[in-house]
């Protein structure tokens, strides 16, 4: 099994203050030649439409040495990850939760913003200080 981000306990504890219920810590998904760990699968009950939401959620920290390298990283992880996702639970929706002070530097670039586009990642920004989800972006 990998080993946790630095903020996972904190997305965690965001999501559980949201009303989502983690279902898994990891979402382990093993198909018979390939096998993955996200780092969260959750879901709520939608009250007005009467069925469940579900999510996974792949934290990252943008700690390293270049974000740049760290984005690139995330999105080879995010694509693939969503692939497989999508061949065992298609109703299960894969978000990148990415750290306040990245998002609001790096991802608000014009070209990070076309790339984010371009593959479609769902984001999910996080304050890891105030263990809180700031914005949810589809």
């Amino acid at each position: 099994m990998p080993a946790r981000d630095l903020f996972h306990q904190a997305v965690r504890h965001a999501l559980e203050k949201e009303d989502w219920i983690v279902t898994h810590d990891p979402l382990h998904i093993e198909l018979p030649d390939i096998e993955v760990y996200i780092d969260l699968g959750a879901n709520r009950l939608l009250a007005a439409k009467r069925k469940h939401q579900k999510i996974a959620i792949e934290i990252k920290t943008f700690l390293g040495t270049s974000t740049m390298f760290d984005f690139h990283m995330a999105v080879g992880q995010f694509v693939n990850y969503r692939f497989i996702l999508n061949k065992v639970e298609p109703d299960r929706k894969l978000y990148l939760a990415v750290p306040v002070g990245t998002y609001n530097t790096f991802f608000k670039r014009e070209t990070v913003q076309e790339m984010i586009q371009a593959h479609g990642l769902k984001i999910v920004v996080y304050n890891p200080d105030l263990e809180v989800l700031k914005q949810w972006i589809n």
